[in-house]
């Protein structure tokens, strides 16, 4: 799994103008599922982000969780981000999960972060606009490959 994770003071992701999910201080958390990815690739991620310190204490130092604070996550589907354009000019998404695996982990994902912190969530498979503003900026790429 790999996720795009952006601390945001506000986010909202729209479903044909309509608002599926919005959420105040917090992450943003766009996920892609690969084709070889497991309820413990899931399992970590969560993990991962419900821990992740990089959020301001008293002194100004990113050193608090989302959880720490009371924050949220939007957590948004985005299979693009197995994309694969390291050859010609058209990314290739062979490494991306088909739905009928992708959606049980990203479901998976929504209970575990759900038993830690307030989850919103856009639409599978939708066509969605995502708003936010990024805090910091302060943006970090997260795979449970740990290939990065």
């Amino acid at each position: 799994m790999r996720a795009v994770v952006q601390r945001v003071s506000s986010a909202k992701v729209e479903i044909g103008g309509e608002c599926a999910g919005q959420i105040q201080k917090g992450l943003c958390v766009l996920l892609g599922v690969d084709v070889t990815d497991t309820e413990a690739d899931a399992d970590y991620l969560c993990d991962k982000l419900t821990g992740l310190r990089i959020f301001d204490d008293e002194n100004g130092v990113p050193n608090r969780s989302v959880m720490d604070i009371g924050g949220s996550i939007l957590l948004i589907s985005q299979f693009t981000l197995l994309g694969d354009a390291r050859k010609g000019r058209r990314p290739s998404y062979i490494a991306a999960a088909r739905p009928e695996t992708a959606v049980p982990l990203y479901e998976r994902c929504i209970r575990l972060l759900k038993t830690q912190v307030p989850v919103e969530t856009g639409v599978f498979g939708a066509d969605m606009q995502v708003t936010l503003c990024n805090d910091g900026p302060f943006t970090i790429l997260l795979d449970s490959r740990r290939t990065f």
